[in-house]
């Protein structure tokens, strides 16, 4: 690979307030072991001095092409970046993130040697696990396969861990243009179920950040959770080849939806607020839970935590709460 590099790859930006993570985030990306790279950097209206830090990069590597915009949000952003695409295969990452060296060499390797549209990790690196696995293994999945394994999920859904042709975005008009919050799972279900074939393999090569006490993992809102709904079910709407399998896989993400949004609403103390909703998601998980149980792919063990979950539904979204708010801490301590 390091002798033949004569494909290019784009690497797609979105950028809001991350200035005091960007030298970090950027640094690892021109430090890549693979050098034919397009950076694109979208400063989405950041009211801190991302655009400067950006700008700062660029004059320094006339690989980075930098945009910057009104305010607009994550997936306009991401939007105008495949706009300015000019690389036979392109990547998506997160602002506050960061590569590993060999994130672009490996996820090209591996779809150039399966012969694919698309290729994936099915592990990441986060704050939290800094572990690499032991050994890699090498696989080639069905469009359905990969369909199947992201939307339940089974592994990380956001596009950031994932390599595209960029004709199979292109050419199949892939892009943003729906609601926040889940948007990277669309992103990732559609580019997938279009693809000839997917490259799979389990080395970590991207950094998750969880330590950021401004990104949406951290604050709780509820239309987090009404949008990932929206969006699971714009999934579900827009399967490419509907099977028995990807039907099954949607409707257990979009019970698990319903759930999210009653421990959003916990989280946020707006029962009275958002009642409607509120009463919606107890109606729809008890209402969803046999069949759901029936279908999806998922363990006898993880299948008993769903019931408990759909009997104590406050109970289990409290403990999930405290859990989470306790680990962020530790988080940010160690930030």
């Amino acid at each position: 690979m390091k002798e033949n590099q004569s494909i290019k790859v784009s690497i797609i930006v979105a950028i809001y307030n991350s200035a005091k993570f960007l030298d970090k985030l950027i640094t690892s990306i021109i430090d890549q072991t693979y050098k034919n790279i397009e950076v694109i950097l979208v400063d989405d209206g950041s009211p801190d001095n991302s655009g400067e830090i950006c700008d700062k990069y660029a004059a320094l590597d006339s690989r980075i092409k930098v945009l910057h915009k009104k305010n607009g949000g994550a997936c306009d952003a991401r939007n105008k970046g495949l706009e300015m695409v000019t690389g036979e295969y392109l990547s998506i990452i997160d602002g506050d993130d960061w590569l590993e060296p060999d994130y672009v060499e490996y996820l090209l390797k591996l779809a150039l040697d399966t012969g694919s549209d698309m290729s994936m990790s099915k592990y990441i690196f986060t704050t939290r696990d800094r572990k690499q696995v032991t050994a890699d293994n090498i696989e080639t999945w069905t469009a359905e396969e990969a369909a199947v394994q992201i939307i339940y999920p089974k592994m990380p859904i956001g596009p950031w861990n994932k390599l595209y042709k960029t004709s199979l975005i292109k050419d199949n008009h892939i892009d943003f243009n729906v609601p926040w919050s889940g948007e990277g799972h669309w992103f990732s279900c559609m580019a997938a179920q279009y693809a000839n074939h997917v490259g799979v393999g389990s080395r970590k090569v991207y950094n998750y950040r969880l330590n950021n006490a401004g990104s949406g993992l951290t604050n709780f809102k509820v239309v987090m959770g009404t949008n990932a709904l929206w969006n699971s079910k714009n999934i579900g709407n827009k399967l490419v080849h509907p099977t028995k399998r990807l039907k099954a896989a949607v409707n257990y993400h979009i019970w698990s939806c319903y759930h999210f949004i009653l421990m959003l609403i916990t989280a946020t103390n707006s029962k009275q607020e958002y009642a409607k909703e509120y009463e919606e998601c107890l109606v729809q998980t008890k209402a969803m839970l046999p069949s759901v149980l029936l279908r999806s792919e998922v363990t006898w063990k993880h299948k008993i935590k769903m019931i408990l979950i759909t009997m104590f539904p406050i109970t289990y979204a409290k403990y999930i709460i405290k859990k989470n708010r306790k680990a962020l801490e530790k988080d940010l301590k160690n930030l």
